[in-house]
């Protein structure tokens, strides 16, 4: 599987961390196609609480899947997407500055983006490539019953 990984992050997170977006995703930012701004502007604990929580995986990013505007938001993106993973809430913290501040609060992280796995913080963009690349990804999308799509392309590759 590990070389499944290492393949998938050369051909899809690499292009990311270039800054290249790939094709929109249509579930990522639920209704609407557009991220979420945050909960009527509250960044209180409570507030952020109920957006960490409202879905298996949560990002706070800057911009929304289908246009990231940050190189780092981008990656975390394009890492989802490489994974198959497009049924997540996205929360553009650019639209609410008292967001931006909650979930930094919140996490005792400083910087955006930041990923929520099962209401559990995970990391930001750094976190995330790291467990992409050694594939704790995948077991943590396991958890959260959610196949990885590098599993099956693993299995394409066995075929060959």
């Amino acid at each position: 599987m590990r070389a499944a990984v290492r393949t998938g992050w050369r051909i899809g997170a690499a292009a990311a961390l270039r800054g290249r977006a790939g094709r929109p995703l249509s579930q990522a930012a639920g209704e609407g196609g557009e991220a979420e701004g945050g909960g009527g502007g509250s960044g209180s604990r409570e507030a952020v609480e109920r957006l960490v929580r409202e879905h298996p995986v949560v990002v706070f990013m800057k911009g929304s899947p289908a246009q990231p505007l940050c190189g780092f938001s981008n990656a975390v993106v394009q890492i989802l997407r490489l994974h198959g993973v497009e049924d997540y809430r996205a929360h553009d913290v650019l639209q609410d500055p008292d967001l931006r501040q909650g979930i930094k609060n919140y996490s005792n992280w400083p910087t955006i983006p930041q990923v929520y796995l099962n209401g559990e913080f995970v990391g930001g963009c750094d976190i995330l490539l790291q467990m992409h690349q050694n594939g704790d990804l995948v077991e943590e999308l396991k958890k959260l019953g959610i196949r990885s799509a590098l599993l099956d392309a693993e299995k394409d590759q066995e075929k060959k």
